[in-house]
């Protein structure tokens, strides 16, 4: 597998598969594993820039001597390009998002070999067709990423995690996201649990469990349950959506699952039919073609 050093490799090696009529396959036949610098870190601004093959685990490293952290949990330990192009989240994406909602600016390779940025390293920012959004959850069928902008948060004092356990998980998550609590995590463990996590100053945190078990009970446990979470993420075979308000419904057709119900999203142990409506669909291809006319991204 290529693994290439600069934005300049990636151009040429693009710019001559273009020219060949070759097809290219972003991850296996071309990676970013020699780009895993920190170029920038803005403390005050709360925002770095790094190469995208750099990993999360090694980006928390550089991150944590100035208490700060990217929001960003995701099963495993992948680099900041593959949690881009296949928009991988984890137990944070309740407070924090998704992939889309850290980016900033981006520095792509595009399929003849044009280096081109987009958007900026601040978090008020509005220069440019936004391609960072974009390209997250592409799955390296529009560029290459070679650089990302990202928003930072501080690293939380204190933690401390409830779960529930309970045979009806629907109202118990109704009850959670009706209150005026703030989980930075809320996992729906089906079937039986609903795990919480708090995040911030201690006393903060303590009033939060306190008033949680106040509401749906429950007991305090420790972190885990998110590395179960992830876990059973990591080796779902299907992943599907549901609307607001219609988590009841999904729990009583499937037997078990991960889900995330602030962001109508179910991590499910077989494989789900593909659910993307036709006009997206349709709409994808012709990004996609744009993008990458010779088809050079397969």
């Amino acid at each position: 597998m290529p693994s290439v050093s600069s934005l300049d490799e990636a151009a040429a090696v693009l710019r001559a598969a273009s020219a060949r009529g070759d097809k290219v396959r972003l991850g296996a036949d071309l990676d970013a594993g020699g780009m895993s610098r920190v170029l920038e870190h803005e403390a005050g601004d709360l925002t770095c820039t790094v190469e995208s093959g750099i990993r999360l685990s090694a980006l928390a490293a550089a991150l944590g001597p100035a208490g700060q952290r990217l929001s960003l949990d995701p099963p495993g330990d992948p680099t900041v390009a593959a949690c881009l192009a296949g928009n991988l989240s984890g137990p944070l994406r309740h407070r924090f998002g998704a992939p889309r909602d850290l980016v900033l600016g981006v520095t792509l390779v595009l399929a003849d070999g044009t280096i081109v940025n987009a958007g900026g390293k601040v978090v008020k920012n509005v220069a440019g067709y936004d391609l960072g959004k974009l390209v997250c959850g592409s799955e390296g069928r529009l560029a290459f990423i070679g650089r990302v902008s990202l928003r930072l948060h501080p690293t939380p004092i204190a933690a401390a995690t409830v779960v529930v356990e309970t045979e009806d998980p629907a109202s118990t998550t109704a009850a959670l996201l009706a209150s005026q609590l703030v989980p930075s995590a809320l996992d729906v463990l089906h079937p039986g649990r609903v795990a919480v996590l708090f995040e911030g100053g201690a006393a903060a945190v303590a009033a939060q469990v306190a008033a949680t078990r106040a509401l749906v009970g429950g007991a305090e446990a420790d972190e885990a349950v998110w590395a179960e979470s992830r876990s059973r993420q990591a080796s779902s075979a299907g992943r599907t959506s549901f609307a607001p308000g219609a988590l009841r419904e999904l729990l009583e057709r499937v037997p078990a699952a991960v889900v995330r119900p602030a962001a109508g999203t179910a991590y499910l142990p077989d494989v789900a039919p593909d659910e993307t409506p036709e006009p997206v669909r349709l709409l994808q291809e012709r990004v996609r073609a744009r993008f990458d006319p010779q088809g050079v991204l397969s």
